[in-house]
């Protein structure tokens, strides 16, 4: 870390998203000025992380306390879209961001206990189906508010995400006063209430999605690897609605075709990544908010380096820029979905899927694989100031190629941003999700290595 002296007030009133440091050079991401005032690297990430948990914490939808889908700092939003849509999954990254905030002390335990309550009544009123939560909710009413046409019921990925963090809460007060067991207790009813099994479909494989109205019709198989490997681990570790180990041998692993070694910008992998030699960063990153990757390994890849490989292949391809976009390389990096210049899109390291967008998430949320090299990003960020950065945290992409700086912020993106600055200070929701009982036993069984396993 930088070893420059800077006023404690003058951190304090970063982190809050009080103060910034202007210069004519931090407008266009150039290089630094001798009056500016840098921050330590402790310092930038508690700015971030609490700019960031912000979005869910004064930015949620005030009747469920869960996260928006989206915010539109201009207020323009498009269809059917509005501020009242809610997300399962982004609102499970979003509950480990709270949490981390309740114990770095941006809000009071009991202020936090009081949005936990309130968001756990929601989901227990809320529209579920088989136990699982659907991908959108109206925040008012609980009521579903479809994703697509036959996507109006179960979303069992977002259910996962959602868990996860649900189960980094429950461990947080399960040994708590009497009023955070209590919570804890009707956490445990939530999760125990997911039937996972019946999102088999009566086969050795898990279903996306599930309707009361066009039953299986989306017909969507999850076989790895993409961002679903929690889905699995949660469906093996429930003491309830358990599934099989073969679910995950033969579904996600595809009875070992999973392992696909290659190489991709001069890096290693070893895992056979869907419908693209490495995909979107958002793979590296949805299921070890919670799960810790350090360590982690079964018979299909160690997931702490087949991770941070897959991070470089990503930055790597950024750095070499094929299509010759402007400022890519070691200060702008990351490829992920986010919104952009031809819509919501899912950007990857191949020329086809890279529209000259950077979504900040993408490398910041990687920094628990590449500390050093996301810092730089994040120092980059931070010094173009309001064409990046707002009271939310950095927004969800930029293209510099085109001059495009929508103030707009994703839920789904964000979470995983202050979760793993998080998980970089201190393995807080690491520790905590890894500790649950029944995610221990889920890895047993499923035949994982982990430190956390007995």
């Amino acid at each position: 870390m930088k070893k420059i002296v800077i006023s404690i007030f003058s951190i304090a009133l970063i982190a809050s998203g009080g103060w910034s440091c202007k210069s004519n050079s931090g407008q266009d991401g150039g290089s630094e000025d001798s009056t500016k005032v840098e921050l330590t690297d402790e310092a930038l990430l508690d700015s971030v992380q609490h700019r960031t948990f912000n979005y869910f914490w004064d930015g949620a939808e005030p009747t469920s306390g869960l996260a928006r889908e989206r915010y539109h700092v201009d207020g323009e939003y498009i269809g059917t879209d509005t501020p009242d849509i809610v997300t399962s999954g982004g609102s499970g990254f979003g509950i480990m961001a709270v949490l981390a905030g309740i114990d770095r002390g941006y809000v009071s335990r009991e202020d936090g206990l009081k949005r936990m309550d309130k968001i756990v009544t929601f989901l227990e009123k809320a529209d579920k189906f088989h136990g699982a939560f659907p991908h959108w909710w109206y925040g008012e009413t609980g009521k579903v508010k479809p994703f697509g046409t036959k996507d109006n019921g179960g979303d069992l990925v977002e259910t996962a995400f959602l868990i996860q963090g649900l189960l980094a809460v429950h461990q947080y007060y399960v040994n708590g006063s009497d009023s955070e067991k209590a919570l804890a207790e009707r956490i445990d009813k939530l999760w125990k209430g997911v039937e996972w099994d019946w999102y088999r479909n009566g086969q050795n494989v898990l279903y996306w999605h599930w309707s009361p109205e066009y039953a299986w019709e989306m017909n969507f198989p999850v076989r790895g690897y993409n961002e679903c490997l929690i889905m699995y681990i949660l469906a093996a570790a429930s003491p309830t609605h358990g599934v099989p180990a073969e679910v995950y041998t033969e579904g996600w692993a595809e009875k070992g075709a999973i392992v696909s070694p290659h190489t991709v910008e001069g890096i290693n992998l070893n895992l056979r990544y869907q419908g693209t030699q490495a995909g979107p960063l958002f793979w590296a990153h949805y299921s070890f908010l919670g799960l810790d990757p350090n360590g982690l390994q079964d018979k299909y890849a160690n997931y702490f380096d087949e991770m941070k490989n897959y991070t470089l292949v990503n930055r790597a391809y950024c750095i070499r820029n094929p299509k010759g976009y402007k400022n890519y390389g070691e200060n702008s990096w990351g490829l992920t979905a986010s919104y952009s210049v031809k819509g919501y899109a899912a950007h990857s390291p191949n020329e086809n899927d890279d529209h000259g967008v950077i979504s900040p998430t993408a490398a910041l949320s990687s920094i628990i694989y590449t500390p050093k090299e996301s810092m730089q990003v994040m120092r980059y960020l931070y010094n173009m100031k309001d064409k990046t950065l707002g009271k939310y945290g950095f927004y969800d992409a930029y293209s510099e190629t085109d001059n495009w700086y929508p103030k707009r912020y994703l839920a789904i993106d964000q979470g995983p941003i202050a979760v793993m600055i998080e998980n970089y200070r201190t393995q807080l929701l690491w520790k905590l999700f890894m500790s649950h009982p029944d995610v221990q036993k889920g890895l047993n069984k499923l035949g994982f290595e982990s430190p956390y396993l007995k």
